[in-house]
C-alpha cells in the first residue's frame, strides 16, 4: 500500500473516513503517521480534492512564514481525526461511543461553524467554509462537516471497520447486501486469502 499520504488510496466513501485513514495499522498499538508534517497534511488535502494547487501552493507559503501556527494546525488535525477514527471504529464495531470524542468532534463543528456561509449554486443553494480559507486549518473544516452528515444520515450500519486486523481503515459499506468486508481486496482481502490458502496447505 502507498504510505505517501498525497497519494493515498481513497477507499473510505466519504471524506471524514478517509480522513480516519491517514494513519497506517490504526487498530493496531503501533500506527504508522502519515501526516508527518503540514506539508503532508496539505498535500493529502489537495489529494483528496478539499484544496485545490493554488489553495496548497498559498497556505505552504503562510506555513513557512507562521510556523507555530502551522505546527498547530497539524495538532488539531491529528486530534480531530483520531476522535473521529474513535467514534466511528465504535459505531463499526457495536460499543458505545465515548462522549470525550464527541466533544472533540462538537468543539471542532464549532469553529468550522464561525466560518460556514450558504452561497447560491447552480440554481439551488451550497454551504461553504470559503470565509475561513486563507486559516492554516481550514481543511478542516469540510472534514467535521462529512462526520456530522454521516453521523445525522441514518445510515450508521453501513460504516465498517476493515476486518484485517490491524489495519484499522473505516470506509462506508455501499454495496447493496452490505457484504464488503475488506478495506481493499487488493491489500487486506488478498491477505486473508492467502492465510486461508496457507492453513488449508498446512
Amino acid at each position: 500500500m502507498n504510505t505517501d499520504a498525497g497519494t493515498l488510496i481513497l477507499i473510505g466513501e466519504r471524506l471524514c473516513l478517509d480522513f480516519a485513514n491517514t494513519a497506517g495499522w490504526h487498530n493496531g498499538d503501533n500506527p504508522n503517521e502519515w501526516l508527518i508534517n503540514y506539508e503532508k497534511l496539505l498535500a493529502w488535502s489537495r489529494h483528496a480534492e478539499i484544496l485545490n494547487t493554488s489553495q496548497e501552493k498559498a497556505l505552504l507559503e503562510k506555513a513557512r512564514r507562521h510556523s507555530d501556527q502551522a505546527e498547530k494546525a497539524l495538532e488539531e488535525a491529528i486530534e480531530l481525526r483520531e476522535a473521529i477514527f474513535r467514534l466511528f471504529r465504535s459505531i463499526a464495531t457495536g460499543k458505545k461511543t465515548d462522549t470525550f470524542d464527541l466533544a472533540i468532534l462538537n468543539k471542532y463543528f464549532t469553529k468550522a461553524n464561525y466560518f460556514a456561509e450558504i452561497i447560491p449554486r447552480d440554481g439551488e443553494f451550497a454551504l461553504t467554509f470559503q470565509r475561513g480559507e486563507d486559516q492554516l486549518n481550514c481543511m478542516l473544516h469540510p472534514i467535521v462537516k462529512s462526520a456530522i452528515d454521516l453521523l445525522l444520515s441514518g445510515k450508521l450500519n453501513r460504516v465498517k471497520l476493515c476486518e484485517g486486523d490491524p489495519c484499522g481503515w473505516l470506509f462506508f459499506d455501499s454495496s447493496r447486501n452490505k457484504s464488503r468486508r475488506w478495506c481493499t481486496m487488493a491489500d487486506c482481502g488478498n491477505r486473508a486469502k492467502a492465510r486461508r490458502f496457507y492453513h488449508r496447505k498446512k
